[in-house]
């Protein structure tokens, strides 16, 4: 089955929608759609300390934009990537390394201008959109 929701899609293999079924028809919810939107929300739920700080992450930004060795460091050390959105100056510290720039950038996307050494630039370009 294929569910539609505004542009997005979901497919659902023939057990899952079975098991939907029954729990629909044992009136456990009213219909299909209201038991996948619970289920969905109920999943989010369980990850609302990591939803904030993804949405965060995705913001595009006016302006210009600093990203020093210090933010790059924290990301490593959680293990997060950031995705860099900007209109206007991206500017990457100096001090910079590209690996240290590879292991925290997942994507860039500047409108205008990004500034960082050659050598950062070269590393993630392959990021850059």
């Amino acid at each position: 089955m294929t569910l539609r929701a505004r542009t997005r899609t979901i497919n659902l293999g023939y057990v899952d929608l079975e098991r939907i079924d029954l729990l629909v028809q044992d009136r456990f919810y009213s219909n299909r759609s209201g038991m996948i939107r619970i289920a969905i929300r109920n999943l989010i739920d369980g990850h609302e300390d990591v939803v904030p700080k993804s949405i965060e992450r995705h913001t595009m930004e006016l302006g210009l934009r600093d990203y020093s060795v210090a933010d790059r460091q924290v990301l490593r050390n959680v293990e997060e990537a950031l995705h860099v959105k900007v209109v206007g100056l991206a500017r990457i510290a100096a001090d910079v390394t590209p690996e240290l720039a590879l292991a925290t950038i997942g994507s860039i996307s500047v409108l205008r201008a990004l500034q960082a050494s050659a050598e950062v630039k070269m590393a993630i370009a392959d990021r850059v959109t």
